[in-house]
């Protein structure tokens, strides 16, 4: 049979006490028990939990440091919750959970992040350290690099004030000011902000950068330089594993041959491609030509980009400036020596020069021969010179017009100086010209020709009517003075007072004054629909 004995806090049988004085034992120890638990469990709900010294080669006590200061000397190892400090010495106060470390310090703040210094303070109550010297804080490739940082162990949170790097893997982040979170791994950047990368490098004020995306988010005024290009913007991102960027709030793109603006931009450096949104401006240097529109994309690469939505280009040239409108403007260059080979303008384009003014739906003009191909009821004025065709080639000879092809059924008209209009028609017509001026007309073809003749002194003469195969008609200031015909001719003239009505007109012809381009401005005007556009309607002046 065993005998159960009941023994006091101290050891002593309670039997040996009466039962008053144990049940004042007994209450004792519970009160004092609840008083620690309640004590702890207030600890564990306000975040505090203790510090343990889990090894020192001295443990000492000196007045000197204080009452309750402990010193440790050699290896020491302190341990709050789950993680780890490791220094040579440290001055230890186990009241208020706060310790000082000295030299090689290591804090092991879990398994993937660990903090090194040469001196660090520590307070265990509120679990924040305050790190000096070469301080280092690695996390898996991740390293940050300072002089003095603050870390919250409760808030992951690490922070230097004065300047600091980021370095992860090929890319290095430098800062005045930095913070980092390392339990989800992103960093914010303040003040010189600076990023390298093997291809690029980016000034920036504000940076937040996501570390396991490689991805960087700017919010403020933005640089970033590549080997042959720059850009530039006021917010946006950097994908640095995709080599890709967005820029907002006022972009650009700039490099040698061009630049680009626009109120946004995405750039993707890989495939050298730019795609530029709202109010875009484009300047190319080597081909001296500004283009603006709404919405461009370019691939430099591919040596092609388009540009739409209220386009309008500009070419300069010694003399004068082309100003071109349509709906969308393609361009495709030589990707070696990057210059312009070829442009594409397709609908309601219309082009202005001092010297020659344009419409058409479609434009195709070739650098190489310096040929422009106008298709869809295309129409040109040069001087007081109408030319129409179902097609138009104009072939440009040291900046100015050499040579227009109008095929089939070319039409030019010139207005008389006086009144009526001198008219050429034709299956085929080639214009040539001299100084921006008609020269001289060669028209094969079912050829036929009205003109004013007049004396010197202006006094008409009458109108002369002609219908031949073809004809080689010379014009001397805007004037038919020479007509040379080939085979069958048939050519009369008709004195002032013997005119039949409608004689002085061909068929087809329609004066579209109102559609010429007055000036660069005047280019964004639609105009209306002619006869060939919408295959009917009434034509001016036609012969019975």
């Amino acid at each position: 049979m065993v005998r159960v004995v009941e023994t006091s806090y101290y050891g002593v049988p309670t039997a040996a006490y009466p039962l008053q004085l144990q049940m004042r034992i007994i209450k004792t120890i519970i009160l004092t028990l609840f008083v620690c638990f309640c004590w702890t469990l207030s600890a564990q709900q306000n975040g505090k939990t203790f510090v343990h010294i889990m090894h020192a080669d001295y443990q000492v006590y000196e007045e000197s440091f204080g009452k309750d200061i402990e010193r440790l000397i050699g290896n020491v190892v302190l341990r709050q919750d789950s993680a780890y400090f490791y220094s040579d010495s440290a001055h230890f106060n186990e009241k208020t959970r706060y310790f000082d470390g000295f030299g090689n310090i290591h804090i092991k703040v879990n398994d993937s992040t660990d903090i090194f210094s040469k001196k660090c303070k520590y307070s265990g109550d509120v679990k924040m350290a305050e790190l000096f010297d070469d301080v280092i804080l690695k996390d898996d490739s991740t390293t940050l690099k300072t002089n003095y940082m603050t870390y919250d162990r409760n808030k992951h949170l690490a922070t230097y004030p004065r300047h600091g790097s980021i370095t992860r893997n090929d890319k290095k982040l430098i800062s005045r000011k930095g913070y980092y979170r390392d339990d989800i791994q992103v960093a914010y950047f303040r003040k010189n902000v600076v990023v390298t990368t093997p291809k690029s490098r980016m000034i920036t004020d504000t940076l937040e950068y996501r570390i396991k995306e490689e991805k960087m988010y700017f919010y403020g005024p933005t640089t970033i330089y590549y080997e042959d290009n720059v850009l530039v913007g006021n917010y946006g991102w950097y994908d640095a594993k995709h080599d890709v960027a967005y820029l907002d709030k006022g972009a650009s793109l700039s490099n040698q041959g061009y630049s680009i603006t626009s109120d946004s931009m995405f750039y993707s450096r890989k495939a050298d491609f730019a795609k530029a949104m709202s109010n875009v401006y484009i300047e190319d240097t080597v081909n001296k030509a500004i283009v603006e529109g709404n919405y461009a994309e370019l691939w430099k690469k591919l040596g092609k980009s388009f540009i739409t939505d209220s386009v309008r280009a500009r070419y300069f040239a010694d003399k004068d400036t082309l100003y071109l409108h349509s709906d969308t403007l393609f361009v495709f260059m030589d990707t070696v020596e990057q210059k312009a080979k070829q442009m594409l303008a397709y609908y309601n384009v219309r082009f202005y020069r001092r010297d020659i003014q344009g419409k058409c739906d479609s434009l195709n003009y070739y650098v190489a021969d310096s040929c422009a191909k106008m298709r869809i009821d295309p129409i040109v004025w040069a001087d007081n010179s109408q030319l129409r065709g179902d097609s138009i080639n104009i072939v440009i000879a040291k900046k100015s017009i050499d040579t227009v092809l109008l095929y089939p059924n070319g039409f030019i008209i010139q207005k008389d100086t006086i009144e009526g209009f001198n008219q050429i028609k034709g299956k085929t017509m080639i214009a040539y010209f001299k100084n921006n001026e008609l020269d001289h007309v060669y028209d094969d073809g079912n050829a036929e020709t009205v003109y004013w003749l007049r004396e010197e002194d202006g006094t008409m003469i009458g109108v002369n009517v002609s219908q031949s195969v073809a004809m080689d008609i010379k014009i001397e200031k805007n004037q038919i003075v020479r007509i040379k015909y080939f085979k069958k001719t048939n050519e009369t003239l008709y004195p002032k007072e013997k005119m039949k009505p409608g004689i002085e007109i061909l068929k087809g012809f329609e004066w579209l004054d109102e559609l010429r381009p007055t000036g660069p401005d005047d280019i964004f005007r639609k105009a209306k629909k002619t006869e060939n556009d919408t295959g009917k309607g009434r034509r001016r002046g036609r012969r019975k």
